[in-house]
């Protein structure tokens, strides 16, 4: 988990995706399920919003493009590593990894990330597993593997950049479900664009190792070039895609409402990260998600 490198997504054309890279080592976890394909509801354009868990205390920066947070709180314990073995491609049979988070649910064991971090040329990576706190190798609260993986409709059929969004749901362990560990992050959908944003994730492509967790923040703004996702200042490299986006996001205590993840960057913009709006597609794959039975 520790030597986990960049990987560049084929077929990405000018851009690339900020997310898996390779790992030397074995990610140690259990296959997970065939993954459902999700479809929206178009009456779910609304906006919505799931409460956040936990709390704690912090003091940070609201504007920077990639350090190190040290300040703890929720975020510090939800947001964590995904490692993943992809199965298609140039890349078949190498370990990789990406960022997620763990978010209030109904079933108390959902895991957003990017589409991307779950299924890649056209197929769905296997010993998919979520660490959680993940710091230089600890693994504090434990590894949580996926039972059922879980992706927008337009990104399963054609892995469309605008609906680079994705669920897991992970297994219980010792009899604990993910989120009476660790706490959950809130999820908000169809809100306004433009707004203050804090970007999380495990970037491990130089200057960074993944080993710890990195933020950026500022106001981000539309993709004018060829998606409509949002971008923001963000200098996160490797091994970042499928970490958080918070709107309302306290430094104090490191909550906010999870509004989009690390999807990917222009080769010729390294300066912006982009990611994809969450409207009613990203909706319908939490509230599958959260529905989801626990075997």
């Amino acid at each position: 988990m520790e030597t986990a490198k960049p990987l560049d997504a084929p077929g990405a054309g000018d851009r690339h995706f900020a997310a898996a890279g390779s790992t030397g080592g074995s990610a140690r976890s259990a296959p997970a399920e065939v993954p459902a394909e999700v479809s929206a509801d178009a009456s779910a354009a609304r906006p919505a919003a799931v409460a956040p868990s936990l709390t704690a205390a912090a003091r940070v920066s609201s504007l920077t493009s990639g350090s190190s947070w040290t300040a703890g709180g929720t975020v510090a314990k939800t947001t964590g590593r995904v490692f993943f073995t992809v199965t298609a491609g140039s890349d078949a049979g190498r370990n990789a990894s990406c960022s997620g988070t763990a978010v209030t649910s109904a079933n108390k064991s959902v895991v957003i990330t990017a589409g991307h971090c779950v299924k890649l040329n056209g197929a769905f990576h296997a010993n998919w597993v979520f660490v959680p706190g993940y710091d230089q190798g600890d693994r504090p609260d434990g590894t949580w593997p996926a039972i059922t993986l879980l992706t927008t409709a337009q990104w399963n059929s054609g892995e469309n950049m605008n609906y680079d969004v994705a669920a897991a749901v992970v297994a219980p362990q010792g009899g604990r479900s993910l989120t009476d560990v660790v706490g959950g992050q809130g999820v908000a959908f169809n809100q306004p664009r433009g707004r203050q944003t804090y970007a999380f994730g495990y970037p491990a492509g130089g200057p960074y190792d993944g080993s710890k967790l990195v933020y950026c923040s500022g106001r981000t703004f539309d993709d004018y070039l060829s998606s409509q996702d949002q971008g923001l200042s963000c200098g996160m490299t490797g091994g970042a895609s499928g970490g958080p986006w918070f709107l309302n996001f306290s430094a104090r205590t490191g909550e906010g409402l999870l509004n989009s993840v690390n999807s990917f960057k222009y080769n010729f913009a390294s300066y912006w990260m982009f990611g994809p709006y969450f409207g009613p597609e990203a909706e319908a794959v939490y509230n599958t998600a959260q529905k989801a039975v626990l075997t």
